[in-house]
């Protein structure tokens, strides 16, 4: 009986500091050492990839941002603030209380098949507004320019970049509402003009949130 209660007491004690083994190291040294290289080799991601401006964090290059202007009464969207770059349309799944920039708190596409009516619909309409949003009385849009990333949301309702032809495209709607000339705003997009990763990965790219930081900031000097 005595033998029995000794291996008894014997395993438990084998057992217990096993688990304070493991604990210690999975729980404690392994999350510590991760989090260590992280942040020494890899510190913008581990963060977040945050982008800063005016000394603090205003967003992450890998989550875009709405530019509208604040809801009316009587308005279920907001409109649009003119003056910025737009991103790709945003059709979020939920809504978010704390960042009121940014409207999603669930990711996703909306699911609906390339021949869907109400999709359909949705970029009919989307393009209408594009077209008309962006011309001005020097600058007449037409219909065969418009892109499809700015009709149409990514997978995920969450990207941060347009293609060059959307961006290029708002320019001189920029331009105007800002009180800037053309080819100024124009070569700022060009300075925002990602290639493709290694040169052939992807397409180019302009993120939307980089690029109205830098155009916040020549409104401010000009």
């Amino acid at each position: 009986m005595n033998n029995s209660v000794s291996n008894t007491a014997r395993l438990l004690g084998a057992g217990l500091r096993a688990l304070l083994v493991l604990t210690l190291l999975t729980g404690v040294i392994y999350p510590l050492a991760v989090t260590g290289v992280a942040q020494a080799l890899f510190n913008n991601k581990a963060n977040g990839s945050e982008i800063k401006a005016d000394g603090k964090v205003v967003g992450s290059s890998l989550i875009g941002q709405a530019y509208n202007l604040p809801l009316k009464k009587g308005e279920e969207t907001p409109a649009p603030d003119l003056k910025w770059f737009q991103g790709r349309p945003q059709n979020g799944l939920g809504t978010n209380s704390v960042n009121t920039r940014y409207k999603l708190i669930l990711s996703g596409a909306t699911n609906r098949s390339g021949d869907n009516e109400e999709l359909i619909q949705w970029v009919k309409d989307a393009k209408a507004a594009v077209v008309k949003d962006n011309s001005t009385p020097d600058y007449k849009v037409r219909p065969s320019q418009v892109p499809a990333d700015a009709v149409t949301s990514s997978g995920s309702g969450l990207d941060p970049a347009i293609s060059p032809q959307y961006a290029d495209l708002q320019v001189h709607r920029v331009a105007e509402r800002n009180d800037l000339p053309v080819a100024r705003v124009q070569k700022l997009v060009d300075e925002h003009t990602d290639g493709r990763i290694l040169g052939f990965m992807g397409e180019p790219r302009v993120n939307v949130l980089e690029l109205n930081i830098a155009l916040k900031d020549l409104v401010a000097k000009s």
